[in-house]
């Protein structure tokens, strides 16, 4: 009787799921590849430093303000670059992690996450966020970012 529940609800499931799915913005993990984009596109960046698999409030922010359709428009004014240091080392190469903690250690000293940093061309620090709430509200963050438009 469980796997005939299962497999008549499966199906229901994944349709609501479908509408939830919302267009994710495009990151790169490089900041050589950033700079250059930013250079190219006259743009800002916007980094995102992050511990994906054990900060509840960089998990809430991303899920409240980055994978939703409002944040669509900011990400086509900046570069984004995003920064993760996870406490599994499976979730990265060991080179993307030795890459992420030189950059934290460059804009990050102190190690905030979560923690938003806008960077112009020249990668020189225009401006730094840290923290989120996580009661869904993000007008702090849509604020620091309309700041920083160029």
């Amino acid at each position: 009787m469980k796997k005939l529940l299962i497999a008549l609800l499966f199906p229901v499931l994944l349709c609501a799921q479908g509408e939830l799915i919302v267009k994710k913005s495009d990151w790169t993990t490089d900041y050589k590849t950033a700079v250059k984009k930013a250079e190219k596109e006259d743009k800002n960046i916007l980094v995102f430093f992050t511990g994906s698999d054990w900060c509840p409030p960089c998990i809430a922010l991303k899920k409240d303000f980055f994978e939703t359709a409002s944040f669509d428009t900011y990400a086509k004014e900046y570069v984004l670059l995003y920064i993760d240091i996870p406490r599994n080392r499976d979730l990265l190469s060991a080179d993307q992690l030795a890459h992420n903690k030189e950059l934290a250690s460059k804009y990050n000293k102190r190690g905030s996450v979560p923690m938003l940093k806008i960077l112009n061309d020249n990668g020189k620090e225009l401006g730094a966020l840290s923290g989120y709430s996580m009661n869904g509200e993000i007008q702090y963050h849509t604020k620091f970012l309309d700041k920083y438009y160029k």
